[in-house]
């Protein structure tokens, strides 16, 4: 099996029994987003203690790429601090950018085959975007 095989397995493997999945009634951010090009839809959930992310789900609907993304993204993130967050956000969006994968990013490194694709970058990249605005909500909150 090739390496580009497994990730395509990865990929399929979150899309079709995505991680996270659902909604957080008691949420302490909540954040709706879009991909108007190909009509992905997405809302997420966080739960946040002091610096760490408790618990994070999502609800959506979209091609593989979007949903197994988002998968891929709550599992890297969950109990994680805000921080790492922020670093793992930064860090997918470099690997797409260069093409090159970055193994710290866990299954989301199968993803880096998306770089080769710029309509289908959006799809990958719309639960991180949606994870970024939510922590900038966040802090602009805390901050009042």
């Amino acid at each position: 099996m090739s390496l580009s095989d497994l990730y395509q397995e990865v990929i399929l493997d979150h899309y079709r029994a995505p991680r996270n999945r659902g909604r957080l009634p008691d949420a302490t951010v909540s954040l709706n987003a879009e991909n108007p090009l190909c009509g992905d839809e997405l809302r997420l959930d966080l739960d946040v203690q002091g610096d760490r992310i408790a618990n994070i789900l999502f609800e959506g609907r979209g091609c593989s790429i979007s949903l197994a993304s988002a998968s891929m993204m709550t599992e890297l993130v969950k109990g994680g601090t805000l921080s790492a967050a922020r670093e793992a956000i930064a860090r997918f969006k470099a690997m797409l950018r260069s093409g090159e994968e970055d193994e710290a990013l866990g299954d989301a490194t199968a993803l880096v085959g998306v770089s080769k694709f710029p309509v289908r970058v959006k799809c990958a990249t719309l639960a991180w975007t949606a994870l970024e605005q939510a922590l900038d909500e966040l802090s602009a909150d805390r901050a009042r």
